[in-house]
């Protein structure tokens, strides 16, 4: 079966996540993604920490947004480098680039530059903090661009906390990463129906702004940011949280509270709270909330998860458990999809990756393959992009491919 992006070819010059892992997503779905790295490798390579001191294990900060991608080392800094990938961008679809402008000017790889080569051709650009502004020349990574700028942080912090609230690591890099392919596609069949190419500018501060839509808008309406939720508060008493007695949570999510809550009260053990006054309708139940929720923190705190999962397994209403990432490995739904692959790691041991939040014709998508070694296809790159192996080698003895 044919992915949707088969026959797409993708340059990247790009670097750390965002806006590789929008060429991750596409290759996955087919593209041919030829990742551009300086002669010493894009930075992601070379972040290290506890989970890849070592090379004993893969490295997922760099098969999560490189997988399946080929990569070419050159020296954009050298003019042979920079010829040699204009003799790429002839070929290509898209050109996707997280380089600052300034950057991109000085190496003349900026829309102007790629377009002599290439008229059609969708240019996308990453940026921390949009590409208008007084802040279009300066870095962002996603804690910083998204996750702090866009107000995510001081609504997840609670006033007066001994410490803000800590992002997951790239936690809006690999939103942003899919706001990136899903744009891609949109300008590519604008170019099928016109024939004309796009510059597609995709930020984190954007990405963080849009998830924050509704405090947001609430907020240039005049009446603040949305309520911040205090579960011993909660106005439907079934849109909660509750903890277990081996220390998990429960979340439940009931929006249409009266159809679930004489069934619930029945799965509990507690069916007398169905029949309780206090608590006959979704009014009476947000009038006495504080007593209600502690019945049924009461409840749900007299046993372990495991019990509640049994119990709660034939419940009508939407409810999960608060998932350990062991946990979301071993599930049973998550394998039935197909959202966590193995790939085949160039050493030989297989590893898992999740699949993009995309499928086509019933097919999860699923990585062509690890992430590359550094400069690992230059030469076949180069020779199906024309160029002879004199020529390869006149540029490699010129230090253009490092």
């Amino acid at each position: 079966m044919t992915g949707p992006f088969d026959g797409v070819r993708v340059i990247e010059v790009a670097s750390w996540t965002f806006v590789p892992g929008a060429g991750a997503i596409m290759a996955d779905l087919g593209a041919d993604v030829i990742k551009v790295e300086p002669p010493t490798g894009d930075p992601q390579r070379a972040l290290r920490n506890a989970l890849n001191a070592d090379d004993n294990a893969p490295n997922p900060f760099l098969h999560v947004p490189n997988r399946g991608k080929r990569s070419i080392t050159l020296d954009l800094q050298s003019p042979d480098g920079v010829a040699t990938l204009m003799q790429l961008v002839t070929s290509a679809d898209v050109f996707l680039t997280s380089y600052l402008p300034k950057v991109r000017a000085k190496l003349g790889i900026d829309v102007e530059d790629v377009r002599a080569h290439n008229p059609s051709v969708i240019y996308v650009r990453g940026s921390g903090w949009g590409s208008a502004g007084a802040m279009t020349d300066v870095g962002g990574f996603d804690s910083a661009a998204a996750w702090s700028a866009a107000g995510i942080l001081h609504k997840l912090t609670p006033p007066g906390a001994v410490a803000p609230a800590a992002q997951p690591a790239a936690f809006f890099d690999l939103q942003g990463s899919s706001a990136i392919a899903g744009a891609v596609g949109m300008a590519l069949f604008r170019r099928e129906r016109t024939g004309e190419g796009s510059v597609v500018d995709v930020s984190l501060l954007n990405t963080g702004m849009w998830v924050m839509g509704p405090d947001l808008a609430a907020t240039a309406a005049g009446s603040g940011e949305l309520p911040r939720m205090d579960r011993s508060d909660a106005p439907n008493p079934i849109v909660n949280t509750y903890r277990t007695s081996d220390d998990r949570w429960l979340n439940l999510v009931c929006l249409q509270a009266d159809r679930f809550w004489a069934e619930l009260c029945e799965l509990i053990g507690r069916p007398e709270l169905a029949e309780d006054a206090r608590f006959a309708d979704s009014l009476s139940r947000y009038v006495n909330r504080e007593t209600c929720i502690a019945e049924l923190d009461a409840a749900f705190g007299s046993r372990p998860l495991d019990y509640w999962r049994r119990v709660l397994s034939g419940f009508s209403g939407v409810w999960s458990a608060a998932a350990t990432f062991d946990e979301v490995l071993a599930s049973e739904q998550a394998a039935d999809n197909g959202y966590l692959p193995t790939v085949t790691g160039a050493d030989g041991r297989d590893f898992r990756l999740v699949a993009p939040p995309y499928q086509f014709d019933g097919a999860p998508g699923v990585p062509a393959g690890p992430a590359p070694e550094l400069g690992q296809h230059t030469e076949e790159v180069l020779l199906e992009s024309g160029l002879s192996w004199d020529r390869i080698s006149e540029l490699r003895d010129g230090g253009a491919l490092g």
